[in-house]
């Protein structure tokens, strides 16, 4: 096992850190940009790249350290993951702050921003003057969609990791070795989540959350009247909630677990005092992510309906690759020979505004409601 397994079809970006890792001795740069589409694994590789820096194996996966970092448990890495649109600058004070501590195990302080695009240029220029000065043995990891969503100055300071998305057969491998999951079920949620490797993983586990992300998709395809219309935005928004909720808990669960179990305590034993701060951590990292998770499981029912509507698309076209929701293709005939190419790009119009619009902190209901709204059916 190693801290790469994660990262299926990314053998450039894992070659080029395993080679930072080996040599980090030689002078290891001090700051680092993580770039990559959603769902290309920017945090993992991050998060595995500061295990492996911290682990005296180089990465091994299993020991105490590498098992900390995983769960944000390890006192020498702190991570940021805003809820908020824009990180605030008392924020990255704090980060700059906190940078300049040393580690407290003997190797490096690490600090991983997951969100760094998320920062107006004031901000950014409290993180460039640490990036400028950086204490020693302090790293910095930076994650971004995209080079250009940071300051030219930032981009100057930094390494850059570029990951693409990875295959459906890599994402499907990944699952079949990793979590064990059937291989034909494995290639389905592999194509149904888009390549997208945590959601494949939760599609493949969760029956539930298969269960709702139909429903999702066969609710928006009946929509044909302003009643339905509300009623089905309501649903998008419970069942996201619902999702949220499912997700959170079992992640919050297996994380608190592994962490007690990483010091050889029961996960009811009374935690001694030492350890307080560590887990303090790890509960208030969860609780950002809760306030993050429904926006972002909002974002993947819009996500979701895009490739539906691709599929329709596809067959207006008589395209000849395969589909993403092959279990709904009766009903997407249906809705392809009942309406126009014209409509499609419509309603794909429609629902890439509402992804801005949630991205920009718009009330998620009211995005939902408009979005609704504008795909009632209308047959040629």
């Amino acid at each position: 096992m190693s801290v790469w397994q994660d990262l299926p079809g990314q053998p450039e970006a894992v070659a080029t850190l395993e080679k930072a890792v080996r040599n980090r001795a030689d002078n290891l740069h001090h700051a680092w940009l993580f770039t990559g589409p959603p769902g290309s694994g920017r945090s993992i590789a991050a998060r595995s790249f500061a295990a492996a820096l911290l682990c005296e194996q180089g990465g091994c996966a299993s020991c105490q350290t590498c098992l900390l970092v995983k769960t944000n448990g390890h006192p020498d890495l702190t991570v940021m993951a805003t809820d908020r649109v824009m990180i605030p600058i008392d924020d990255v004070r704090e980060l700059v702050e906190m940078a300049t501590y040393g580690s407290t195990m003997g190797g490096y302080r690490i600090i991983l921003v997951e969100d760094a695009d998320r920062m107006v240029p004031r901000t950014a220029n409290v993180l460039l003057k640490a990036l400028e000065e950086p204490p020693a043995d302090t790293i910095w990891l930076l994650c971004a969609p995209f080079e250009a969503d940071l300051l030219p100055t930032i981009r100057s300071r930094v390494r850059k990791v570029g990951l693409k998305v990875p295959s459906t057969n890599d994402v499907a491998r990944l699952l079949v070795t990793r979590d064990k999951v059937d291989g034909q079920l494995a290639e389905i949620v592999a194509a149904e989540s888009q390549s997208h490797i945590g959601m494949a993983r939760r599609l493949a586990t969760s029956p539930d959350a298969r269960a709702r992300r139909r429903d999702t998709l066969t609710a928006a395809l009946e929509i044909d009247n302003i009643s339905t219309a509300i009623a089905t935005a309501e649903r998008w928004l419970e069942l996201a909630k619902k999702d949220a909720d499912a997700l959170n808990e079992e992640r919050d669960s297996e994380e608190r677990a592994t962490f007690m179990a990483n010091f050889g305590l029961d996960p009811e034993s009374n935690l001694p005092p030492a350890l307080r701060a560590n887990l303090r951590r790890i509960e208030e990292s969860q609780k950002r992510r809760a306030t993050r998770s429904l926006r972002d499981g909002i974002d993947r029912i819009l996500v979701d309906l895009l490739a539906v509507y691709r599929d329709i698309l596809m067959l207006q076209l008589d395209g000849n690759r395969a589909l993403v929701n092959q279990d709904l293709e009766p009903t997407l005939r249906r809705v392809a020979t009942s309406t126009g190419t014209a409509r499609t790009l419509e309603i794909t119009d429609a629902i890439t505004e509402a992804r801005l619009r949630i991205e920009s902190n718009v009330r998620d209901l009211l995005v939902l409601q408009s979005l609704a709204v504008r795909m009632i059916w209308k047959p040629l």
